[in-house]
């Protein structure tokens, strides 16, 4: 039944918290787990022509950090793992690549690193997700 997991991370303790709910599921199924990290466009357009190379470059390695981060975990529970990293509006990204990918669950906190985005306990993100997404999305609720 799940075969591919879908996990978004931005590399916050919520997304370690999901992660935990999505090897469990991953060890009982031998599904493959798709770690991805969207560097939100939105902080790009935001970034003066000054400083947009620094905001990228700073963008780009958290990226690699938070995809690192989950890859060496995956792999170290004896899961496929195959990490990808997408650029645009985040919960966009997320419902596209699900399809993509022909994720079978997606996997995420209530809410990430950026407090704005917290809306009555559920990030706007994961709100949209839960929303658009046509597979079912697991929502793990993540302590502040």
């Amino acid at each position: 039944m799940y075969d591919t997991i879908l996990l978004p991370t931005d590399g916050s303790s919520a997304t370690t918290e999901a992660l935990d709910h999505a090897l469990t599921i991953a060890i009982d199924k031998g599904a493959t787990v798709h770690p991805l990290y969207i560097v939100d466009k939105r902080h790009l357009r935001a970034a003066d022509d000054e400083t947009i190379d620094e905001v990228r470059r700073s963008l780009e390695e958290e990226a690699t950090h938070a995809l690192d981060d989950a890859e060496v975990r995956i792999e170290d529970e004896g899961i496929d793992v195959e990490p990808a990293k997408r650029e645009g509006t985040p919960h966009r990204e997320i419902v596209d690549y699900a399809e993509e990918v022909g994720a079978d669950l997606v996997v995420m906190g209530t809410h990430g690193k950026n407090g704005r985005e917290r809306v009555a306990q559920l990030g706007s993100t994961t709100e949209r997700v839960v929303k658009n997404a046509d597979q079912p999305v697991l929502v793990v609720e993540i302590g502040e």
